[in-house]
């Protein structure tokens, strides 16, 4: 079983970075709807340019923040988390609606739109800072993030083992303005062009149920 069908059928059993586009609305800078009850998710899957852009695109999601968490500098700059020395990941922010989309199929999406057994490592991204990371927002959150990383070890969806960081959320710092929305904005840029367009097409082909209306 591949590793998506076996994320799909184990989601119904718990119902659980340098540079066309289709949506171009800055979702960093979107106002929530006064009445819409939200939740809140944050994931690292290497490049945050690549992270937003994939989930950005998904119903129910509200909004997508790029930014940095799991370090221990207050409010570091971009060149800062670049070293690898600040403990940051580069994140993705998500608000979302739960009526429209849970967390599970949130997670869904974050295992399959990047290699959760690379360590410190996405494509050419090397380093800490691009580390694959889910940073649960409470306890229902990390028992779902754990349960589904240890059954799809079991399952061998992997060929290596799953070296996803799961730990408790304790800080977001949102991102310089130029990052955000950035694969929209720049989807001319080689790095858009040769490394978030093939990771946006894979993903609109297997998710095209959960994608917004354009």
């Amino acid at each position: 079983m591949s590793a998506l069908a076996f994320i799909t059928s184990l989601a119904m059993l718990t119902s659980a970075c340098e540079q066309t586009n289709t949506q171009t609305i800055n979702m960093s800078e979107t106002v929530i709807p006064a009445g819409v009850k939200t939740d809140t998710a944050t994931f690292a899957t290497g490049c945050f340019w690549c992270t937003e852009a994939i989930f950005q695109r998904l119903k129910g999601v509200l909004k997508a923040t790029s930014g940095y968490s799991g370090g221990h500098v207050k409010n570091p700059a971009y060149e800062e988390v670049c070293t690898g020395t600040t403990g940051h990941a580069e994140s993705l922010q998500i608000i979302f609606d739960p009526k429209v989309i849970t967390f599970d199929e949130l997670l869904e999406v974050f295992w399959e739109s990047h290699d959760p057994t690379s360590l410190n490592k996405q494509g050419n991204d090397s380093g800490p800072q691009y580390r694959s990371a889910i940073f649960y927002h409470n306890a229902e959150q990390k028992e779902k993030a754990e349960h589904y990383k240890t059954e799809l070890d079991k399952s061998k969806a992997y060929d290596k083992p799953i070296v996803t960081e799961i730990t408790a959320f304790t800080n977001f710092f949102p991102a310089e303005n130029y990052h955000q929305n950035y694969y929209n904005t720049h989807g001319s840029y080689p790095y858009c062009s040769f490394v978030i367009q093939p990771k946006v097409e894979k993903f609109e082909k297997v998710f095209k149920d959960k994608l917004k209306k354009q």
